[in-house]
């Protein structure tokens, strides 16, 4: 396997990235779900409230999508470890291709709507696992942390036209925009299957037992391993503030009503934060070098809640929009280094399961953190409440960063990870028979190969 550790020269081009035919497909059928994943939540939500007249319904069908991570994302993401990852990821197209042509029928009751659009989310955590642990196995080194960052700059992009193009289609029509939907995902299983190498799954035999034991594992790696915790508190912690502009910018914008309309400053204070994103992930992956860019991430972690603070001031719906800007650019320049180092301190066989793991993890604390804000925000002004909750924020990453473990506990980690993916030595030759004199009968001598066994041998006996 090459060694995944990146190299402090310079940073891997975008050229160099889109070079590689299979993450071309992946990105571009990657897209393709994202896109129809956005669509699906604008046209179901309008189609049911349009059915029903009931806003609870409405949210419910919104809310549907993040129930599958919360209840059993490493559960199905341990799914996808077992099997082939070009087959889970074409299979859980097809699934979402197929509900979402029923979903489009017309005349379908609400209930079995709703059922039918949570059975088809129920593919998402383990197309999404298969998809994070294939990467490594595309790209590597530098390139695999500049490919995380395209990966997540486009998700974002993605998240805006489908939510724009949904809410614009399914405004006409929600049936067509159901439709379109499901051909995304069609082209979708029609990428991976033409541009993606069949591969075995990863996952040795050692490693399976029953469902239930091997997603304990998943959870096990990832909290058990002190560089794999360390990450996994930065991104965690990351997700905790990061969000709390976005899920309070409708209450937010409705308290400068007289400065700017309401719908536009809620939007605007909505996009900021993955245009930052956007903009964050692009320009850090691709303009700072691997060296610095690992330097950069304990500082980006306690930027990022810090940016939040000003709140405290109750600034115009522009001034919070460029604060959650900057907030989203800390974020994107931390994260997929933080994910590229992650990735490459795991074993191949590990690696769909801890990405439900952190998947999930992440679900959870932004919609905790929503919840806890908004609470606190009926009580308190939000301007208070977002800017002590950031600088809480603060005080948190500074602790995350001053406890980040030393380079070489990582290098460690990712050597690790290397020789735990490397293929088992092949058996010793026999030696000869007892009492042949003859020389086939006797081992050969390789000058080159006592020479690296001497090497090891010394190797051993330092350490």
């Amino acid at each position: 396997m090459p060694n995944g550790r990146p190299s402090p020269a310079r940073p891997a081009t975008f050229s160099e990235v889109f070079a590689q035919r299979e993450y071309r497909f992946v990105l571009t059928a990657g897209v393709l779900s994202w896109v129809g994943d956005y669509l699906a939540k604008a046209a179901v939500t309008l189609l049911v409230y349009r059915e029903t007249e009931s806003v609870a319904l409405s949210a419910a069908a919104f809310a549907i999508s993040y129930l599958p991570w919360l209840i059993g994302g490493p559960l199905l993401a341990t799914v996808a470890e077992r099997h082939p990852h070009r087959s889970v990821m074409i299979i859980c197209d097809l699934i979402r291709m197929v509900l979402l042509l029923a979903i489009a029928v017309p005349g379908m009751p609400t209930p079995l709507i709703l059922v039918l659009l949570f059975t088809a989310t129920l593919a998402n955590p383990p197309s999404q696992a298969a998809r994070s642990a294939l990467l490594p196995r595309i790209l590597t080194g530098d390139r695999l942390v500049v490919g995380l960052s395209i990966n997540a700059s486009i998700g974002q992009a993605a998240q805006v036209v489908g939510y724009l193009a949904g809410a614009a289609i399914a405004a006409a029509s929600p049936s067509l925009a159901l439709l379109i939907t499901s051909a995304t995902y069609a082209v979708s299983a029609t990428l991976i299957r033409l541009g993606i190498i069949a591969r075995p799954t990863a996952m040795k035999a050692a490693h399976r037992s029953h469902l239930l034991r091997e997603t304990g594992e998943g959870f096990r790696i990832v909290f058990g391993q002190p560089v794999l915790r360390a990450i996994a508190i930065l991104v965690f912690s990351a997700m905790l503030f990061s969000i709390v502009p976005e899920g309070l910018a409708a209450a937010w914008a409705g308290r400068h009503t007289d400065d700017m309309d309401q719908g536009l400053a809620q939007a605007v204070i909505m996009a900021s934060a993955p245009v930052g994103y956007i903009f964050g992930g692009l320009i850090v992956g691709r303009l700072v070098t691997p060296a610095r860019r690992i330097a950069l991430m304990r500082p980006l972690a306690v930027l990022a809640p810090l940016l939040l603070v000003p709140s405290l001031l109750d600034p115009s719906p522009l001034v919070v929009a460029l604060l959650a800007a900057g907030c989203g650019f800390a974020v994107a320049g931390l994260l997929p280094t933080a994910n590229g180092l992650f990735v490459q301190a795991l074993p191949d066989g590990f690696r769909a399961r801890a990405f439900g793991v952190m998947a999930s993890g992440m679900q959870v604390i932004q919609g905790l953190a929503v919840l806890v804000t908004g609470l606190l925000a009926e009580r308190f002004s939000i301007p208070l409440v977002v800017g002590l909750w950031s600088s809480t924020g603060v005080l948190l990453m500074a602790a995350v960063a001053l406890s980040w473990p030393s380079q070489t506990k990582v290098d460690a980690a990712i050597e690790a990870a290397s020789r735990a993916d490397a293929p088992s030595p092949m058996p010793a030759p026999p030696g000869p028979r007892p009492g042949s004199d003859h020389p086939a009968d006797q081992p050969v001598s390789n000058p080159d190969e006592e020479q690296r066994d001497t090497q090891k041998r010394h190797r051993d006996t330092v350490s």
